[in-house]
């Protein structure tokens, strides 16, 4: 099982400078291209803070960072011209895998990719980062 949580790079700064519907226009051109970019039997999902979240199943972590860069390149040909000028749009990929025991919970999984997420837009965006979750002690109920 692999995570995908993924962020559109700069994305306040275009609304700040476009609007809030070229936002809108925006993320709707980014979710059109992640069902084009997945299979059928992914999940995928819109997060808090214009995050989003792709679930692949039966995949291991070579198969999601082959994903990841399809999914890079693909957004790196998306073009838009709000108040006629044209501009392009990159994207930040965190990735997290579940393969041979590495976690046992699925929030470890989303909170690795989450992490990497970060990571990657830190280092300027337009990238991927390829977190592994570590194994969390089971909490007790207070």
């Amino acid at each position: 099982l692999s995570c995908l949580v993924i962020g559109v790079d700069r994305l306040e700064s275009l609304r700040d400078l476009y609007g809030y519907e070229f936002r809108e226009t925006l993320m709707e051109a980014v979710i059109e291209l992640l069902q084009e970019e997945t299979r059928t039997c992914d999940y995928l999902g819109r997060l808090m803070d214009d995050r989003l979240m792709a679930i692949l199943p039966h995949t291991t972590a070579e198969g999601a960072e082959a994903g990841a860069r399809r999914i890079l390149a693909a957004a790196r040909k998306l073009t838009f011209q709000p108040q006629g000028s044209s501009i392009g749009v990159s994207l930040s990929v965190g990735m997290s895998h579940y393969e041979d025991d590495n976690t046992l919970f699925f929030d470890s999984l989303v909170e690795a990719a989450e992490s990497a997420l970060g990571e990657a837009s830190k280092s300027g965006g337009d990238r991927f980062v390829h977190r592994v979750p570590g194994p969390r002690e089971a909490r007790s109920p207070r």
